[in-house]
């Protein structure tokens, strides 16, 4: 693995600093709340949780187990510091850890001692992608993994912050992400940002974890977190969960809220889950989802969406699923179809080989449409949000070659085409993408219907490649561009393994089909059961 840079360098002392910080301040449920009523007499804590103990635990295991008074959000919160302090100068999965998640962690302990769980996630350590706003005022920064937005300041927590604040949920920091969410240039290593370092794959350190929440998915696959919150335009939730061997759910666009979002494109953008198990993605998006009148996006919710979502174990009984195998480049990653396909069979699903179709259409037309959606979203939050920052793309683009460490490993020739790109009411981009979208949601819809399908399946991932960085990403394939191009859900699950290598499985369908992919994806987990705790090794060679 490369040498550290004097950035990572600066990041890795200040995280340090951050979780000694933490570590040191609360550690017991506050004394008296806000409204001087007594909480229960402090307790000595238990032995704070160990790595295994972490990596089992689900949110419904939490819940019962906080209500029973065997465990506390302060306990909780305090193993998972732990735990980023054992392991994450290896990782470089934390970009930031939040100095006052045990005070939140408190703060939930009395709530629920006062007036019981406000949600499911009550107490509960979320980790955020760090292009996800937290208000100025909290410690804890909103960068995009670049040093131009270090001074940045937003005025208010994103909107889906904001619901997780309200749901209970402790945020114990920021994870470390794909610079720009990897749409700075052709020839960036997916996992390494200016401010955050290069995060690795949390199975082989020398691995790449995929991008762009690169942190969130080896995050959150170290248990450094009990859930973590992505951001996917195209692959960037189910990518870095496959490779990290997790579960990532890429909402129906619209369902969360971009608000506050650092973005690409407003056709593409949604953020969404990361977890061990399918169960803790779906209780965080209960919580996630919702109106937003920052994002006029979320009014398109349908009235009869769920607000919770119920998940079958047997879902996959009597499906039938169209299998899209793609053409791999990997006789490993083909095998684990395979014995995808055989899982569906003795789950009682009826697989149903398809071969998608007007992908030509969406490949033609889906990356000139989001360089020109991204210099208008970008120019957009750059201008709403308080700081000393750029004020533009342009002004990025200027920042970046006067910086010394930005353009260290790769260029920017994404931003550059993007700057040069139409505007968004040009005639050639309003067709660009009404190609690419009405093509990704024919692809899908019509494969569905003609076949009679609950569901699509894809293999999510190759074995992730051994990083070089600044000479790109070795992607051998992708599953993900017909939902995120059509704007439908997918949800990833671990599938097998090559060697300690995780492969996924993806599941996807048409829009706001959110509960059915994740009980089609709870049921395949429930019926193979494959995921493994990582080791963190440190190279399996070439």
């Amino acid at each position: 693995m490369p040498a550290p840079s004097a950035s990572t360098a600066s990041r890795r002392s200040r995280l340090r600093i951050a979780l000694a910080f933490t570590l040191l301040t609360v550690a017991a449920p506050l004394a008296v709340s806000d409204r001087g009523l007594a909480a229960p007499p402090a307790q000595r804590l238990p032995a704070i949780l160990t790595a295994g103990e972490l990596d089992a635990l689900t949110i419904p295991d939490i819940q019962e187990r906080m209500s029973a008074g065997q465990l506390s959000s302060t306990t909780l919160t305090l193993s998972y510091l732990a735990r980023i302090r054992e392991v994450d100068d290896e990782l470089h999965a934390v970009l930031a850890v939040n100095p006052l998640a045990l005070l939140e962690a408190a703060r939930s302990d009395l709530r629920r001692h006062l007036q019981g769980p406000r949600s499911a996630l009550e107490g509960v350590p979320v980790l955020l992608k760090d292009n996800i706003d937290v208000a100025a005022g909290r410690p804890l920064p909103t960068t995009a993994g670049s040093r131009a937005l270090l001074r940045s300041r937003p005025a208010d927590d994103a909107g889906l912050v904001k619901r997780l604040r309200a749901a209970g949920a402790v945020i114990i920091g920021k994870a470390n992400l794909s610079e720009w969410a990897n749409f700075r240039s052709t020839n960036s290593s997916s996992g390494w940002s200016a401010v955050g370092g290069l995060t690795a794959n949390a199975h082989v350190l020398d691995r790449n974890p995929c991008g762009s929440s690169s942190g969130s998915g080896a995050g959150v696959a170290a248990s450094l977190a009990q859930v973590a919150i992505g951001t996917e335009t195209d692959g960037s939730i189910v990518c870095p969960a496959g490779a990290n061997g997790v579960v990532g759910h890429k909402p129906t666009l619209g369902l969360v809220s971009r608000a506050g979002v650092v973005p690409i494109s407003a056709e593409q953008d949604t953020a969404g889950p990361m977890a061990r198990h399918v169960v803790d993605a779906a209780l965080t998006l209960a919580v996630l989802q919702g109106f937003d009148g920052d994002d006029p996006t979320t009014g398109a919710i349908p009235p009869d969406q769920p607000s919770e979502y119920a998940l079958d174990p047997i879902a996959l009984d009597g499906a039938r699923i169209g299998v899209w195998r793609l053409e791999t480049g990997s006789p490993e990653t083909d095998a684990i179809t395979e014995q995808a396909v055989d899982a569906l069979v003795a789950a009682g699903a009826t697989p149903v080989d398809v071969a998608l179709p007007y992908l030509d259409v969406v490949d033609e037309n889906e990356f000139p449409a989001l360089l020109a959606e991204f210099k208008r979203d970008i120019n957009a939050y750059l201008a709403e949000t308080p700081g000393r920052h750029p004020a533009d793309l342009a002004g990025l683009i200027e920042f970046n070659e006067a910086d010394p460490v930005e353009l260290e490993f790769f260029g920017q020739e994404l931003f550059e085409l993007a700057q040069a790109a139409p505007s968004t009411d040009d005639p050639v981009y309003l067709a660009q993408r009404e190609a690419a979208t009405s093509a990704a949601r024919a692809a899908i819809d019509e494969t569905l219907a003609v076949h009679e399908l609950d569901a699509i399946m894809a293999p999510t991932n190759s074995p992730a490649w051994v990083t070089t960085l600044g000479e790109g990403d070795a992607f051998l394939f992708g599953s993900s561009s017909p939902a995120a191009v059509s704007g439908y859900p997918n949800v990833t699950v671990p599938a097998g393994f090559v060697g300690p290598l995780p492969v996924g499985m993806s599941f996807f369908s048409t829009a706001w089909a959110d509960g059915d992919v994740l009980s089609l994806a709870y049921a395949f987990e429930q019926a193979t059961d494959v995921r493994v705790q990582p080791e963190l090794v440190p190279t399996i060679g070439p």
